[in-house]
């Protein structure tokens, strides 16, 4: 394709990252940095670090982050190896469920965590039951530990982030290095930390850096669970007086610090690091059967680890199913009024025609810039592609909860944006932040697909008459459409469940997308909770057919989308 093509993607791509991902950055800031005279000052920075509620606010999100990431990877790492080296029975089904646990945001499996352990919740019951709980005694598991709740519920949810990224680079090592190793005496745990791990350290730290940013600015999780001694949740209270108060802005602006930090240092130590591998035929690699009792040990490790992965998932599914839980191993009565309710309350039935015009509309807009940019990147020559193709990625860089924020910020009245303003209607700002956040997946997508595609095929249709752009059209987007599915379906789910440009910029009952409505009716007395998880049911249905599709689709190079 044409030079003028690529440089007018270039140019438009610019344009639209300059308006909306770098303007609202710079608002923020501003915000955080710049007084009311307009110069530059550091006074709100180090009035926040020396608030012991902020330094706190802070030190909790780094720890929680910290410790969500390292459980994920506690759990993911040795699922990984076991599925990669071994033949055990029921193994392509519970590698299957291993991605269950994405079907769902955290903040709704919080709901379910919360009925399972709370004071009066099924797991007191059950010791009740057998005895091991006097009666009348009660525990509640997270309201004195609150911390390790929230940790464990987003480890839970987000592991398989760091278990697609390491099946995928254990698939990529060649057995003969591993095989060397062990000829010259380097056998077990020691040949695993010697050879193995250095091999699957780039895509490791790939799958934990997204699992970490995540974590670190998460949301709705600390909301369900009443924590507000984290930064995100400082931040969400924080924009009510958002055009009197600098200090969210430093919030903000030290959140986005750390996790373009993060980001950098991760593109730096992994970003353009390959180990060169023999072809996998020189050598007899593969997964190997197992004694009985051993394999069946390993469907024992994978079926335990997937139990408490969907625990959250079925404490929803209860709630969702019963007409009252309270003080029982699980609901004396069943019902299926929630369901028919969550379609028909006054608050979901807008919600999710909301959510499914915001998704739609913003994955359209994914696909048609994301193929651009991939083509430009892949197949072209123009200069500061590879600028392009950074520019695409850094969203993965900035959390949801910064960008809205920034949006927030750049649409108050007197703003060049203030047309914008989601107080009056969040459309269009939802749109952009669902497209901007998602962007990368499309991209990453279809720069995959025109990778494994010859350009020859291309340069054939010309030769024969055929426009570049034609010849893009009729010959190379048809043989990457699997490609560019996975990418726009992967970006429409998430869309659909987005969290954090959820519940900061829909501040309109008629504008609430689903996960806002989810946070509302659970915050309501009554029956709230009931139709909240009935309504994360069926989005959890939409999203497990989705995320079904995708694995059909891609396989292990699934994992491949969640890199940054």
């Amino acid at each position: 394709m044409s030079h003028s093509f690529a440089r007018l993607v270039f140019a438009f791509t610019a344009l639209f990252f300059a308006a909306f991902f770098i303007w609202p950055v710079l608002q923020i800031l501003k915000g955080g940095f710049i007084d009311a005279d307009g110069r530059l000052t550091f006074a709100y920075l180090g009035a926040l670090l020396a608030d012991p509620v902020y330094l706190g606010g802070l030190r909790n999100s780094f720890l929680l982050a910290c410790s969500a990431t390292g459980l994920a990877l506690l759990i993911a790492l040795p699922l990984a190896v076991v599925t990669d080296r071994y033949l055990f029975p029921a193994k392509n089904l519970l590698g299957s469920l291993v991605l269950v646990p994405m079907i769902l945001p955290p903040f709704v499996g919080a709901i379910g965590i919360k009925q399972i352990f709370g004071q009066y919740g099924a797991l007191n019951a059950l010791l009740h039951h057998v005895g091991l709980l006097a009666p009348g005694a009660t525990i509640d598991w997270f309201a004195a530990h609150q911390f390790w709740g929230i940790a464990i519920v987003e480890a839970l949810s987000l592991y398989p982030i760091i278990y697609l990224n390491a099946v995928a680079a254990l698939a990529n090592i060649d057995p003969a290095m591993e095989e060397a190793a062990q000829n010259l005496g380097c056998t077990g745990l020691r040949r695993f930390w010697k050879i193995t791990l250095p091999l699957i350290r780039p895509g490791l730290f790939a799958g934990g850096t997204i699992v970490f940013i995540w974590a670190f600015t998460e949301l709705g999780t600390p909301l369900i669970f009443d924590y507000d001694r984290v930064t995100s949740v400082q931040i969400y209270y924080g924009l009510k007086d958002i055009g009197a108060n600098p200090f969210p802005f430093a919030l903000v602006a030290v959140m986005l610090a750390c996790s373009v930090a993060l980001y950098a240092l991760s593109k730096t130590l992994f970003g353009r690091q390959t180990h060169a591998m023999m072809a996998k035929a020189t050598s007899s690699g593969g997964p190997r059967a197992l004694p009985s009792g051993r394999a069946w040990l390993c469907t024992l490790l994978f079926g335990g680890v997937t139990f408490l992965a969907v625990l959250p998932h079925l404490g929803v599914i209860l709630v969702a199913f019963s007409q009252d839980w309270y003080g029982t191993v699980v609901p004396h009565t069943y019902t299926l009024d929630n369901f028919e309710l969550a379609l028909g309350h006054d608050l979901t039935v807008p919600a999710i025609a909301n959510s499914l015009r915001f998704a739609s509309i913003s994955t359209l807009v994914d696909l048609v810039l994301g193929v651009a940019i991939a083509y430009v990147v892949v197949r072209s020559k123009v200069r500061g592609r590879q600028v392009l193709d950074f520019l695409a990625m850094l969203p993965l860089a900035v959390p949801g909860l910064v960008l809205a924020f920034g949006y927030l910020a750049m649409s108050q009245d007197g703003k060049f944006f203030s047309f914008l303003n989601p107080t009056r209607d969040p459309t269009i700002l939802l749109i952009i932040a669902y497209s901007v956040r998602r962007l990368p997946y499309v991209v990453r997508s279809a720069a995959a697909g025109f990778q494994q595609t010859s350009e020859t095929l291309e340069e054939a249709a010309q030769n024969m008459g055929a426009p570049p752009l034609k010849a893009v059209i009729k010959i190379t987007l048809p043989l990457i459409m699997a490609n560019l599915i996975a990418g726009g379906l992967l970006a429409f789910a998430f869309a659909m469940l987005e969290v954090s440009d959820s519940l900061i910029l829909a501040q309109k009952q008629a504008f609430y997308p689903i996960t806002k409505a989810i946070l509302e009716l659970f915050q309501l007395l009554g029956d709230g909770k009931f139709i909240a998880s009935a309504l994360g049911v069926w989005a959890m249905v939409f999203l497990g057919v989705t995320i079904a599709g995708l694995s059909l689709i891609l396989g292990k190079k699934l994992g491949a989308i969640f890199r940054v």
